[in-house]
């Protein structure tokens, strides 16, 4: 069954951002709110958590503010210069004191209001340190590219939509020709109370959220007809042996180096439904782990 929400909308715009979380640059300036709702006040806080490589302390940061976001007023910070020129926001240390140490972390905060048009917004922001300089203003290609220097994204919602589920590491294990099945996995985290209800790719005849678990001596693997529980801010992760979204009939090969296009439908605590669409990558193991050569069972015991 296929939901209509205004949710829609919004949330199809995040296929491009919901596999970043687990991006190459561990230290990179984020926004400590994602997401805010179009036409609301919103006080981006942007974090550093760690100097620029090689680097002993931060010593300066410039925002550049996207088109979207009204700037209302810059926070300032003892110690440090602020200077608002066009559309750039600036801080500066008075003093080697006064800069940001190693890997302490902090925040620089701007107070504004969001535009009333659904979709991502993209701050640059440039920090600048001791030693050297880091640029964060790459901004992804595709769904699934990680750039180096990511720029910090906000998500801008239509009023009433529930909040988006963060997806991180996620995969579809490989499947030669003639298998009728494979696996998708990945880790999420609801920011409210969610239920992870259903899904649907075109290359499958039927997605569904299955759970496998050892009963005895015996694996057994059986469908979540009420669908799969999110707590609030907790990580549940879907992995071989466990949670895990089972897709079968297959209509063709899921050959490594490509991606699966994955609808996840979602619903939360007030009944609200959305659904986040994904460009998944095919590989033979998790990301960042070594192929153990055990390939997904597709015998379903009940």
């Amino acid at each position: 069954m296929n939901h209509t929400h205004p949710t829609h909308i919004a949330l199809r715009l995040l296929a491009a951002s919901s596999l970043l979380a687990a991006g190459a640059a561990s230290a990179h300036v984020t926004l400590a709110e994602g997401s805010a709702t179009a036409g609301s006040d919103y006080t981006a806080a942007f974090r550093v958590g760690h100097a620029c490589k090689d680097a002993k302390s931060t010593t300066g940061l410039t925002v550049r503010v996207p088109a979207g976001f009204a700037v209302q007023k810059a926070e300032a910070r003892d110690g440090w210069s602020l200077n608002t020129s066009g559309s750039e926001i600036s801080w500066k240390a008075n003093s080697p004191q006064d800069a940001v140490q190693g890997d302490q972390k902090t925040q620089f905060i701007v107070r504004g209001k969001v535009d009333a048009k659904p979709g991502p917004l993209w701050f640059k922001v440039l920090q600048t340190c001791d030693t050297g300089s880091a640029d964060w203003a790459q901004i992804p290609a595709s769904d699934t590219a990680k750039p180096e220097f990511p720029a910090a994204r906000l998500m801008v919602l239509a009023p009433g939509s529930a909040m988006p589920v963060e997806v991180s590491d996620a995969w579809v294990r490989r499947a030669v020709p003639g298998q009728s099945g494979t696996g998708a996995f990945m880790k999420l985290k609801a920011p409210a109370g969610t239920r992870l209800v259903g899904a649907s790719t075109p290359v499958a005849g039927v997605a569904e959220v299955h759970e496998m678990k050892m009963e005895g001596d015996t694996m057994k693997m059986r469908a979540l007809s009420q669908g799969l529980e999110l707590p609030a801010g907790q990580t549940v992760e879907l992995k071989p042996g466990g949670y895990h979204l089972m897709l079968t009939d297959l209509k063709q090969a899921v050959n490594v180096g490509t991606t699966v296009s994955i609808t996840l439908r979602f619903v939360d605590a007030k009944g609200v439904a959305s659904e986040q669409t994904l460009q998944v990558p095919v590989a033979v193991a998790a990301p960042g782990g070594a192929a153990s050569g055990e390939e997904h069972q597709h015998q379903h015991k009940h």
